[in-house]
């Protein structure tokens, strides 16, 4: 038994609560990045279903594109109804995620900026019709009884190419 004993290493206790903090940032890390890739996934796959919101946003979301600027839930289907009208369909591409845990001490806030490329294609039948951009986004999260939320969001478009949406629709 004592030969067992000498072998295991000792893990003492700031050693333990540095393991658990460890495993804490790990899994919060990966649960940010996780509502990034939903939210990139859900513009794409969900983009005529309004449901998914308050699966990556909280109830007073604030976000900025060039296009403009929108608060909360109530009406941002229709933010967003000028991209759903404009396009039959869109795929975009998130990466690069730099997630800044516990901002100030606070370890119920976050801040991820990442790059995002997207196409946006006019008519499933005409590939060649799209319009694409690229840049990136700052958000800012915070943790939420039902888990992250993104509470800010601000993509600063860098470049497009191809035809954009009319300023009719």
């Amino acid at each position: 038994m004592a030969a067992q004993e000498a072998a295991e290493p000792h893990v003492g206790n700031d050693e333990l609560t540095a393991l658990r903090r460890q495993v804490r940032e790990l899994g919060d890390r990966a649960a940010i990045t996780e509502v990034c890739d939903r939210y990139v996934n859900r513009l794409d796959s969900d983009r005529h279903n309004d449901t998914w919101f308050d699966s990556v946003f909280t109830e007073d979301v604030h976000l900025t594109f060039p296009f403009g600027e929108y608060k909360g839930f109530d009406g941002l289907a229709g933010f967003q109804q000028m991209a759903r009208t404009t396009f039959e369909r869109t795929h975009h591409l998130a990466a690069n995620h730099r997630v800044e845990l516990y901002p100030d001490g606070d370890e119920d806030r976050a801040r991820v900026r990442a790059h995002l490329m997207a196409i946006h294609v006019r008519k499933r039948e005409e590939p060649d019709a799209h319009f694409d951009i690229g840049g990136h986004y700052d958000a800012e999260f915070v943790r939420t009884p039902v888990g992250w939320r993104i509470r800010r969001f601000t993509f600063d478009l860098v470049w497009h190419a191809g035809q954009p949406p009319n300023a009719d629709h």
